[in-house]
C-alpha cells in the first residue's frame, strides 16, 4: 500500500478542496492496456464498471485525479442552488462498530483518531453537504468535464436545501431548481441526492416515499430526458423498497444504493464525538457497511426482473477491495462505486482491473 489518499482526513474540508492531498498529486498514474472502451453504463462507452460516487471528489481537480488513476464513473461532490457551509473540522474519525451493528435499532458507533489499517477500515463522514454558489460550481463543472476522455463519465450530484419554516412545495422547486441548474453545466448523467444520514436537521428524502416521488417528477420535467440517477439509503422494510423501485422506473434510469447507515456516533466516555449542533448522529460508511449495500442491490435486481423494470443498479457501500467489487457484480450491480476504499487506495480501480482482465 502507498501512503496517498483522496482525502487528507487531518485537514478541514477547505484544506482540502483548495489542493489534493500532497501525496495523491505526486502518486504516479498507472498504465491501463485500453485501446477502446469494453463497458457501458446507460449507454454510455466506459473502460471498467467501478469509480467514485458523490463524496471525495471535492472539485475538477480531483474528477481529473479520479480519471486519471482509471475510475471510469466518477460523480462530483453534490451541489446545491445557493452556497451551503461545511460542518467544523473534524469531518472524518475512524469509528468501530458493535458485533450487533446489523441488527441494533439504533446503532452506535465510537469513534476517534485511532489508527485504521485498510481494508478493514469503517469511518463516519460530517459534512453537512457543504456546497460553493452556483456560478463557481457550474464554472468548475464544465472545467470538470474537459477531463471526460473517452471511455469516462462524469456524473454530476445535486440535491435540494430545506430550509426552516419552509413548505413542502417550496422543497420541491429547490430540487427542480438546482436539477435545472445542473443541467445547464452540460452534464451527461444528473444523480439526485435524496440520501444524507450526516446532516442531522434535514433529515432523508428518500424515506418519506410520498416526497420522493414529487421531487423526481419535478425533477423530471425540469431536465426532460437527461438520464438520472437516484441515491437512496438502506430500507429494512420490502415494500419500501418495491415503491422507490417503482419511482426510479417511473423517472429515473438508474439507482445509487446505498449511502451511508446512520449511526450516534460517541467517544470512549459515551458522549457525542463529533462537535456541534446536530452531529450527534452521522452516517457510518466503509467495511461496516458492506452487506447492507449487498442486500440493497440484491432486492433492487430481484424486483427489477420481476416487473420488468428497466432502470441500472449503481452497487455502492464498503467496497474496499477488488473482492468487494466482484460480489457487488454478482449480486445485480452494473456499475460499482467506491468512496472509503478509493480514499485509501487510488490505485483499487487499477486493482479492480487488471484482476478482471487478468491481467
Amino acid at each position: 500500500m502507498n501512503n496517498a489518499v483522496f482525502y487528507d482526513i487531518h485537514k478541514s474540508y477547505e484544506e482540502n478542496f483548495e489542493q489534493l492531498p500532497k501525496n495523491l498529486e505526486k502518486l504516479k498514474n498507472p498504465n491501463f492496456q485500453i485501446t477502446k472502451p469494453l463497458d457501458n453504463f446507460l449507454g454510455f462507452p466506459i473502460n471498467i464498471p467501478f469509480g467514485i460516487p458523490a463524496g471525495p471528489l471535492l472539485n475538477s481537480k480531483y474528477i481529473k485525479k479520479s480519471f486519471e488513476l482509471g475510475f471510469a464513473v466518477s460523480t462530483y461532490k453534490t451541489v446545491r442552488s445557493a452556497s451551503f457551509p461545511c460542518h467544523p473540522y473534524p469531518n472524518i474519525l475512524f469509528v468501530k462498530t458493535s458485533k450487533n451493528f446489523k441488527t441494533e435499532k439504533n446503532p452506535k458507533a465510537i469513534g476517534s483518531n485511532f489508527n485504521a489499517h485498510y481494508p478493514n477500515i469503517t469511518i463516519t463522514n460530517s459534512f453537512g453537504v457543504p456546497s460553493k454558489n452556483t456560478k463557481f460550481w457550474q464554472e468548475d463543472v464544465k472545467k470538470a468535464l474537459k477531463y471526460e476522455s473517452e471511455g469516462n463519465l462524469l456524473i454530476l450530484s445535486f440535491m435540494g436545501t430545506a430550509k426552516k419554516g419552509q413548505t413542502q412545495q417550496e422543497l420541491i422547486d429547490d430540487f427542480a431548481k438546482t436539477a435545472k441548474l445542473a443541467l445547464e453545466t452540460g452534464a451527461k448523467v444528473l444523480e439526485v441526492n435524496l440520501s444524507c444520514p450526516n446532516i442531522g436537521n434535514e433529515g432523508l428524502v428518500c424515506y418519506n416515499l410520498e416526497v420522493s416521488e414529487k421531487v423526481c417528477c419535478a425533477i423530471r420535467s425540469a431536465i426532460f430526458e437527461t438520464p438520472l440517477i437516484i441515491k437512496i439509503g438502506y430500507y429494512k422494510n420490502n415494500k419500501d423498497i418495491e415503491k422507490i423501485a417503482e419511482i426510479a422506473n417511473k423517472y429515473a434510469n438508474a439507482v445509487a444504493s446505498i449511502n451511508t447507515i446512520q449511526a450516534e456516533i460517541l467517544d470512549k466516555n459515551g458522549n457525542q464525538a463529533l462537535p456541534g449542533l446536530n452531529r450527534l448522529r452521522s452516517g457510518v460508511c466503509g467495511s461496516a457497511i458492506k452487506w447492507a449495500g449487498l442486500e440493497m442491490v440484491s432486492k433492487l435486481d430481484k424486483i427489477k426482473k420481476k416487473n420488468d423494470y428497466k432502470y441500472e443498479i449503481i452497487g455502492i457501500g464498503g467496497v474496499m477491495t477488488e473482492t468487494d467489487y466482484f460480489d457487488y457484480k454478482k449480486s445485480g450491480a452494473n456499475l460499482v462505486q467506491s468512496a472509503t476504499g478509493a480514499m485509501w487506495n487510488p490505485y483499487l480501480a487499477y486493482e479492480i482491473y487488471k484482476e478482471e482482465h487478468e491481467i
